[in-house]
């Protein structure tokens, strides 16, 4: 069993307060502290007021950046080309690998406009346009998320968005050439090298410097989090991002290493993220246990997986693979693997989940960068109602109604009927304008 240093919780789902327990673990009140609600209100409206000016005072404050104007945090599409050509051919064969596999995979997302006619001549249908311009927030605090950028831009460009304005709080040079290569291969029109809540309002309300975005996407820390949420509505957003999470399914005969590797996988994120495991083997959990204990001393972020795993990590035990599906979907976690022989028996059963990784070989990482799906996926239990990221997020659907002398008839006398139950009288009769004249 785990030592004292290690201490993972155990649950049971037949205990008759399990889903009490679970729940309090979960830790999801989308419940912010009042000091920094107010804090991001703050900077926000300072944004909206000063524009460049606050951008820039916030940025030397919180990122250390010395900059004196804009055009110091701006990065251009010359600037990330020649990021791109000056990687190493090992790092840009993977990044353009990457970046391959999620346009194609998003290729197959694209939605097309469509129409019907009736008898009477009447058409309807539905048009698909792109969003104009966008902003991709890339997290840049504790670590370069190169993948992050592919997977936000790229579905976009798909998309046939017109413009992709990206913020990153990493200053141009050596330590984010990854990110800025990745902007390149994702066809990212601009970069600004700012972050936190004032790269967000930047983009909702824009500057001088940075265009005005119809839509924000991409995970943050908490303040951009709450920025986002303060500024729905000015703009459009993707979700409400949480730490990291993944849930894995075991029938117990996954190699135990390889679950403990997957849950360290997410641990190493950051103190917060959240790791599950739900088996019908509780021999298993004390296997896995022991690679736990075996494999952490040799990570290099043990520390950061140590405190996520203690704080936060769950093993479950149930009574059957129906089961599991079941405590699953209560979890609703962000990522999902079901490391079973035959995963096909237990997806129907699936509900909640940002995205599913079938079979025991479908690493959680290999969705992280280069399986094809978008990894910006729905946390904090929100897979009940969000989705993953995807060409959709970046188009918009606008009704078609176009009605024949004869249709337009036929539904004023409908619509008339209904408009007067209403009291509206110029709804009806705007309807009844178009009735065709009684022989």
């Amino acid at each position: 069993m785990l030592n004292s240093s290690l201490a993972i919780r155990h649950l049971s789902a037949a205990d008759s307060d399990f889903e009490n327990q679970l729940g309090q673990l979960l830790q999801r009140e989308m419940i912010v502290a009042e000091e920094v609600t107010n804090t991001v209100s703050g900077i926000l409206a300072a944004v909206r007021e000063k524009g460049d000016q606050a951008v820039l005072e916030y940025t030397r404050r919180f990122d250390k950046f010395t900059a004196n104007c804009m055009d110091d945090l701006q990065v251009s599409q010359e600037q990330m080309l020649a990021a791109l050509d000056s990687l190493p051919k090992t790092q840009r064969v993977a990044l353009s690998h990457a970046a391959d596999r999620i346009r194609s995979y998003h290729e197959k997302q694209k939605q097309q406009s469509w129409q019907y006619e009736e008898q009477d001549g009447s058409v309807y249908g539905q048009k698909i346009s792109p969003l104009q311009r966008v902003g991709v927030y890339v997290p840049g605090g504790k670590a370069n998320y190169p993948s992050s950028m592919l997977m936000l831009a790229i579905p976009a460009q798909v998309a046939g968005v017109k413009e992709i304005i990206a913020v990153v709080p990493t200053a141009y040079g050596e330590a984010g050439r990854l990110v800025f290569a990745a902007a390149a291969l994702a066809g990212v029109s601009k970069i600004f090298t700012i972050g936190g809540a004032q790269a967000i309002g930047a983009l909702a309300y824009g500057t001088n410097s940075v265009p005005k975005v119809d839509k924000i996407t991409g995970p943050g820390n908490i303040f951009v989090t709450v920025a986002k949420k303060l500024v729905f509505g000015e703009v459009g957003i993707d979700m409400i991002a949480g730490p990291s999470e993944l849930t894995i399914i075991c029938d117990g005969q996954t190699d135990p290493d390889w679950v403990a590797m997957d849950m360290f996988s997410q641990a190493e994120h950051d103190e917060q993220a959240q790791s599950i495991l739900i088996t019908t083997d509780a021999a298993f959990l004390d296997r896995v246990s022991h690679s736990i204990n075996k494999l952490l001393p040799n990570m290099e972020r043990k520390d950061i997986i140590s405190t996520s795993l203690n704080n936060r990590g769950i093993f479950i035990l149930v009574e059957d693979m129906q089961q599991a599906a079941a405590v699953s979907n209560f979890i609703a976690p962000e990522h999902l693997e079901i490391s079973v022989a035959k995963p096909e028996q237990i997806i129907d059963y699936i509900d909640n989940a940002g995205a599913i990784f079938m079979g025991r070989y479908s690493a959680e990482a290999l969705g992280d960068y280069c399986a094809g799906p978008s990894h910006v996926l729905p946390t904090s239990g929100t897979a009940r109602f969000f989705s993953a990221l995807g060409v959709y997020d970046f188009q918009k659907r606008s009704s078609i109604i176009n009605c024949s002398p004869s249709g337009a008839s036929k539904l004023a006398v409908t619509a008339a009927e209904l408009a007067r139950n209403e009291r509206l009288q110029a709804h009806a009769l705007s309807a009844e304008y178009r009735l065709e004249p009684k022989d």
